[in-house]
């Protein structure tokens, strides 16, 4: 005991305890998440932890091939081994399945006929055991023709047709202005963007449990509850009413969160053996099964007067879109209408295609189409510079999109574009203190302390990259969601079903109905298939659309709240205000508290949020094809090592543009997380598919960066400029970096050493300076 505490003890006084932190509360506070502690204590219960009495395991049995024709299975040997329950293949799927916005999906369940794929699944088995199921899958006997596989996107033109429908997935011409113009510089380039894996953290997991209505009610860690069981009730011939989707747990998501390769068996091996089944994938299925970002060839000319203003953009876009088309006309899409990035381009011609090729499949990764444009548009801007003599950043500012200007697809930017701001910012910002040449200082090297250059072949650069993505759904998507907010004996729940992926939704719904209806205490139910759709969480349509459908239910609840309290004193509700707690008029004649004016009350209301209609773009790639649009500018700092090409990122400063910060925390968190994504794409990650097989398909083959490969994130911006049409005005944050950092990183290893770096990731060879 101390001598101060002793003496107030002997006094017969104690000290006051220190007063408790007040819990963050509403709209621009920094709520925490609900499920933080459950998630650090590891009692979070994900797909991967479930369990069902009763319960069977599963397993698939996937191609060896990138492309071969089925002659024959046999799963006899599989069918007699003890323990086996259930073996399924193409033969035993009674239906076909569904895209889940509806539309016919080119990819089969199990393949039939022809393997267009390394990792294509061919048939799948339950058992009693994990490991007889294993052994199971590998006792079924295929026989294969194996063809020379398609690998090459330029060489699916001419090939054979890989699919029914072709191997065209889509082609966009867009043409804008006069193909005549011409400018007084020119500059030209082909870029390639390597294969990134979406790398989920968590096994990807599920559980099928069949129902005594002849249905099957299926637990996936999904992303898009409502997609997924259409896409299974078509596949399994039930109607929609006998799938329910419940969402467990999702241990992150970037990406299109689970395969359908798995997804789908599931549910037939729970309908066939009338037992629940389980099944957890490796980390080798992972890779081999679920989708990856377009690999993508560009190759740009930009035209420039003396100034270094851009009279005209032409390009040629082709995206991998691997074995099956998926997502693949949303991404050229994007690709194709931002691929002169967030500048005035008077003039621009391009020809966009998605082509099907033998390699993996292609899909939804975070900022798709957008992320591989920005790499070469930025490519481009250093080129004008440099061959104009300019300052990088100068001409950038010199040819900026702001709000009024028009895009190369014909729309106005309406929302607010203050690209000139935000670079503004990042260029102003001070640069980071060279490292010092002391031994203790080695890990500051490219390579760090066991690296073999010297400090004396270090190289400092500093670069640009500007984003800019599209926010929700894009050429008519119907972008609608559903929510219920609930209260009783005090307490608010939120039923929507919007799947919580990471993003924050969830905390954001609390956050919601704190502000609008001055309740502590909210709860956000757990999402299935009984709620109406909120359709899938990507593109910040969580924070956008369901965001939206909250907002509207609640308020419709505080209106319920406040009309006797009005009616009581004569005015209307838009007179009185909550906050802290309490409801009080504008003359202060009522003060009350909201829970006693909730008392023995039960108040609920449904809402939708639908934003405004977009069109498809047309023949000429034209159209107002996104609601909105959000931006972000980055300055990349790094140090290479030119000798070995070894390459550091010392610190990445991110101005960014978020419309209104609605959890300072939490937004701080995803750009810095998207930061890190884009590292990974600019230096480490490449999925090497030589001949179309999946080479090291494991996290030892796979570079992620790790926590010492995050550079420092410097946040020196970010403009709350609201968009009006957007609840609460907020903009989606988790992309633009993503889109930007890799062109910034490139940006600056071009800076330090003066070569090209036409290809991401950026290769040691790529860096390396001869003759110095």
């Amino acid at each position: 005991m101390s001598n101060d505490a002793a003496t107030a003890e002997a006094a017969g006084t104690t000290e006051a305890a220190p007063a408790p932190e007040p819990i963050p509360h509403g709209l621009g506070a920094s709520l925490p998440p609900a499920d933080a502690r459950a998630k650090t204590e590891g009692t979070f219960p994900y797909a991967a932890d479930l369990w069902a009495e009763g319960l069977l395991w599963a397993a698939v049995l996937r191609s060896p091939h990138a492309h071969a024709r089925i002659v024959s299975i046999d799963t006899g040997h599989a069918r007699e081994m003890p323990g086996v329950r259930a073996v399924v293949t193409h033969e035993d799927v009674p239906g076909t399945p569904l895209h889940g916005r509806g539309s016919r999906a080119d990819r089969p369940v199990f393949a039939s006929e022809v393997v267009r794929h390394h990792g294509e699944p061919i048939a799948a088995v339950a058992a009693d055991h994990p490991d007889t199921a294993r052994m199971a899958a590998a006792a079924v006997i295929v026989e294969y023709e194996v063809l020379e596989p398609v690998t090459d996107p330029e060489r699916a033109f001419e090939a054979e047709p890989l699919h029914p429908d072709g191997n065209l997935v889509r082609h966009i011409p867009l043409r804008h202005g006069d193909p005549e113009a011409a400018g007084e510089v020119v500059v030209e380039g082909l870029y390639r963007i390597g294969r990134q894996d979406p790398a989920p953290i968590g096994a990807e997991a599920g559980l099928a449990v069949p129902r005594p209505d002849g249905g099957v009610e299926l637990y996936l860690a999904s992303t898009d509850p409502h997609g997924d069981r259409d896409t299974a009730a078509a596949c399994y011939g039930l109607s929609p009413e006998q799938v329910k989707v419940v969402v467990t747990g999702v241990p992150g998501a970037t990406a299109d969160r689970e395969d359908q390769g798995f997804q789908l068996p599931l549910g037939l091996l729970a309908l066939k053996t009338g037992c629940p089944v389980k099944l957890t994938a490796t980390r080798e299925e992972s890779f081999l099964g679920h989708v990856h970002r377009h690999p993508t060839l560009l190759r740009y000319r930009h035209h420039a007067d003396a100034e270094g203003r851009v009279v005209k953009v032409e390009a040629q876009i082709l995206l991998d879109a691997g074995a099956y088309a998926d997502t693949s006309s949303d991404a050229l899409a994007a690709a194709v209408a931002f691929a002169c990035g967030p500048y005035v381009v008077p003039n621009a011609f391009i020809e966009g295609w998605a082509v099907r090729t033998n390699n993996p499949p292609s899909g939804h990764v975070r900022g798709e189409g957008a992320m591989q444009v920005c790499a070469a548009y930025e490519a481009q801007m250093d080129k004008i510079a440099k061959k104009l003599g300019l300052d990088p950043a100068e001409v950038r500012l010199r040819n900026v999109l702001a709000t009024g200007d028009v895009l190369p697809t014909g729309q106005t930017v309406t929302c607010p574009a203050p690209v000139a701001e935000l670079l503004q910012a990042v260029r102003d910002f001070p640069l980071p203190a060279l490292p010092k040449d002391t031994p203790e200082d080695e890990w500051l090297l490219p390579g760090g302390p066991e690296g073999a250059g010297e400090p004396g072949a270090v190289r400092r650069g500093v670069g640009y990259g500007i984003g800019m993505v599209h926010m929700l759904g894009a050429e008519g998507a119907d972008e609608v969601s559903t929510a219920t907010v609930k209260v009783q004996d005090g307490v608010a729940t939120v039923l929507c079903a919007a799947v919580e992926t990471g993003q924050g939704f969830t905390t954001l719904a609390r956050q919601i109905v704190q502000e609008t209806l001055g309740v502590d205490e909210v709860h956000v139910a757990p999402v299935d298939t009984d709620q109406p759709p909120a359709g899938p969480g990507c593109r910040g349509r969580h924070t956008w659309v369901s965001g939206g459908a909250v907002e509207r239910a609640a308020k419709m609840v505080r209106t319920q709240l406040l009309q006797p309290l009005a009616h009581q004193f004569g005015m209307s509700t838009e007179l009185l205000q909550i906050a802290d707690g309490k409801i009080t008029s504008y003359d202060g004649v009522l003060s009350t508290t909201v829970a006693e004016a909730l008392e023995g009350k039960e108040l609920w209301a449904t809402a939708q949020c639908r934003p405004h209609p977009t069109e498809p773009l047309d023949e000429s790639g034209q159209g107002d094809a996104f609601v909105g649009m959000s931006f972000c500018a980055i300055r990349a700092v790094v140090d290479v090592d030119i000798e070995i090409g070894s390459v550091r990122v010392v610190e990445l400063a991110v101005a960014q543009d978020v419309g209104r910060v609605l959890n300072p925390a939490q937004l701080t968190a995803r750009i810095e997380a998207g930061v890190t994504q884009g590292v990974g794409i600019a230096l480490t990650e490449n999925l090497r598919t030589p001949r179309g097989l999946i080479r090291h398909p494991d996290l030892t083959g796979y570079a992620l960066p790790t926590a010492l490969d995050a550079p420092d994130i410097r946040i020196v911006k970010l403009v709350e400029e609201r968009d009006v049409v957007a609840p609460f005005g907020a903009k989606a944050v988790s992309a633009v970096p993503v889109v930007a950092s890799p062109a910034a990183v490139a940006s600056a290893v071009r800076a330090a050493t003066g070569r090209p770096v036409n290809r991401l990731p950026v290769r040691p060879q790529a860096a390396v300076v001869t003759g110095n």
